[in-house]
């Protein structure tokens, strides 16, 4: 009788760093920050905890690496027949549209602990750094210039996923749309006190038909509005 031959085991992809990072991405997409854990990532990966603790040493590592994964595609593109307004634009729209899709994002950032030199976000504030000096901004206002560029843009995409995760889970708990949720949050602030909230009152209109990304845009044309007008005025200091 012909002795039968043993399967051949299936061959598994080597484990690597940008494996674990991927699947820690997936898994933050899934279940969000509070749900990656070294054992809920070495299940996915079909590993033991032991092996990730190889490639990384800690969660806050991991987390890092995870938000630099999702960001690196917007710095890819080249800003070479652009002017520094364009490619601050193209820039903040593609760190926008990255937390959008990857809501953890804003919250994750906000939680790493501050390491001198390794924030995920430094390679952003360099590409912004540069358009603002391409501005011929003064010396001397180039940081403050930079930094309320990137704080707009962290914090307002940042709120903007927020805002988007609470309007879904709204939504989805009363079987309505974002459309519908903005129009029952608009009509609740034209009930609003006028003498209290004459202003909130007066927007509420805005806020039914506003589109985020559109807003979002807005600001940054505001703020490089500033930043030019100061250059203009040769101001040294903000």
């Amino acid at each position: 009788m012909a002795s039968r031959k043993s399967r051949p085991e299936r061959r598994q992809e080597p484990l690597s760093r940008e494996r674990i990072v991927a699947a820690a991405v997936e898994l933050l997409d899934t279940v969000g920050e509070g749900g990656l854990t070294f054992r809920a990532l070495a299940e996915r990966l079909a590993t033991g905890p032991g092996a990730i603790y190889w490639h990384v040493t800690g969660k806050n590592e991991l987390l890092a690496a995870a938000i630099d994964a999702v960001i690196a595609p917007t710095l890819a593109g080249d800003d070479t027949g652009t002017t520094p307004q364009e490619a601050i634009r193209s820039l903040a729209l593609g760190v926008f549209d990255a937390i959008d899709a990857h809501p953890w994002v804003g919250t994750t950032l906000a939680q790493l602990p501050r390491t001198p030199g390794k924030s995920p976000m430094l390679r952003v504030f360099e590409r912004i750094g540069r358009q603002v000096q391409a501005l011929r901004v003064p010396e001397a206002a180039q940081f403050t210039a930079a930094s309320a560029l990137l704080s707009y843009i962290l914090g307002v995409a940042g709120q903007n996923a927020a805002n988007t995760r609470a309007a879904q889970a709204n939504a989805d708990q009363a079987n309505t749309d974002r459309a519908a949720f903005l129009d029952a949050v608009a009509t609740a602030w034209r009930e609003l006190d006028p003498d209290q909230y004459r202003f909130t009152r007066d927007v509420a209109g805005q806020l039914r038909e506003h589109d985020d990304r559109a807003e979002f845009v807005a600001g940054i044309d505001l703020i490089l509005a500033g930043i030019t007008a100061g250059r203009a005025d040769g101001r040294t200091r903000p």
